[in-house]
């Protein structure tokens, strides 16, 4: 068995595993509990009733965060001349089209979104091999396939985010970052919560959220009381 680390026993200690927290104290637990030199990354893990396989069970969908990830995102444009001011103008890192498709089809995705227009996704749909695994390839559905690019850009920038449940019931999303306030930690937390409740399928059956840990990168997670986040 791998030895614990002084750290990594700090943490635990700070847990009672046999006690459910509210998001605010979770969120103050996850902060004392955060080691790292650098600015870690809170996320929310929430475990759903649902079964992925189905696609009348599948839950993925966009919200924005009140305050935002606390991460820089950059955005790639992908659209025609006619919108490449409007992209530039709300705050995208790298805005053009065929240069772009070229440089991807070569492996660069130095970017954490893509937002596109419907005329030019026939081109881009020749890249789903290499944007599909990174979670890159635009959708409607996530608001980055729009006539509307500098508003999808502007909504980006401030924190909005997607995301999909995973094979196992799960939806990973990251709410924060270790030196925000816990109230803006639990804050986001709590309009994603919201959010995946609003969109319930109707086929799943029995308990919906089944749980919620909070954690930090590289620590250890904490439960929350389900009962307080619906």
């Amino acid at each position: 068995m791998a030895k614990l680390t002084k750290n990594r026993k700090k943490a635990l200690e700070l847990v009672n595993p046999n006690h459910s927290y509210s998001l605010a104290e979770a969120a103050g637990i996850v902060k004392e509990m955060s080691s790292t030199k650098f600015d870690s990354s809170v996320d929310v893990a929430v475990r759903l009733g649902v079964d992925p396989r189905k696609a009348n069970q599948m839950v993925r969908g966009v919200v924005s965060l009140p305050h935002g990830t606390g991460k820089t995102v950059r955005v790639l444009v992908l659209c025609t001349p006619d919108k490449e001011e409007e992209a530039k103008a709300a705050g995208a890192d790298h805005v053009g089209l065929d240069e772009y498709i070229d440089k991807i089809k070569n492996g660069w995705t130095d970017v954490d979104v893509i937002v596109t227009m419907p005329t030019v996704m026939a081109k881009i749909g020749a890249l789903g091999r290499v944007l599909g695994p990174r979670g890159l390839m635009p959708n409607p559905k996530s608001g980055t396939v729009t006539m509307e690019v500098g508003k999808a850009v502007t909504d980006v920038k401030a924190g909005k985010i997607d995301f999909k449940v995973d094979k196992y019931g799960i939806i990973h999303a990251s709410v924060g970052k270790s030196s925000f306030p816990k109230e803006k930690i639990a804050e986001n937390a709590q309009e994603l919560i919201q959010t995946l409740l609003k969109l319930k399928p109707t086929a799943a059956k029995g308990t919906y959220i089944k749980s919620v840990a909070l954690s930090a990168t590289m620590s250890p997670g904490v439960p929350v009381d389900v009962k307080s986040v619906q």
